[in-house]
């Protein structure tokens, strides 16, 4: 009985490992690539990017940190600086580079994820006092926006580029 047992456990755990993996179409450019959201591709331009509307792009309120959050450590292990472009959310993942448009004036910015956040009910991000001078909202301390994913990170090694490098 026991043979058979371990037998049948041996046998389960090599049609397992022998199963091909679901690729997607993110997964198209191999190990080490950063994938960009669904509903987006590279123009013909080199280096060049163009984003097509993304399904996962949410819309809400904006709010920016206090200076009670300066140089506190975030979910990423980083401290916040107010003169970097970063963001809290709570559902885009670590590291995942993000366009950000206030609707009510057109400013946009693009921030990197470092932190979980808002806690504040309708609030889709919290951006530093930094991104929110781009975006125009500093002065009402909220905004309306459009936050769209435009790179993921797909290693730890990504994750890592992305949060000690925000965009400038």
């Amino acid at each position: 009985m026991r043979n058979s047992i371990l037998s049948a456990l041996a046998l389960a755990a090599l049609c397992f490992m022998s199963a091909p993996a679901p690729v997607s179409a993110n997964d198209a450019g191999g190990p080490g690539v950063v994938a960009k959201p669904a509903g987006t591709e590279a123009s013909g331009k080199s280096g060049a990017k163009t984003t097509k509307p993304a399904a996962n792009k949410q819309k809400g309120v904006a709010s920016y940190y206090s200076k009670k959050f300066n140089h506190r450590k975030t979910a990423s292990g980083v401290p916040l600086d107010p003169n970097k472009k970063t963001a809290a959310s709570k559902t885009l993942p670590i590291g995942t580079k993000a366009e950000v448009t206030n609707t009510e004036n057109g400013k946009k910015t693009e921030v990197v994820i470092t932190d979980r956040g808002p806690y504040v009910k309708d609030r889709v991000i919290d951006v530093t006092p930094k991104a929110a001078e781009e975006l125009g909202m500093k002065e009402d301390g909220v905004a309306k926006v459009e936050v769209k994913p435009v790179e993921v990170p797909h290693t730890e090694e990504q994750k890592k580029e992305a949060i000690e490098h925000p965009p400038q």
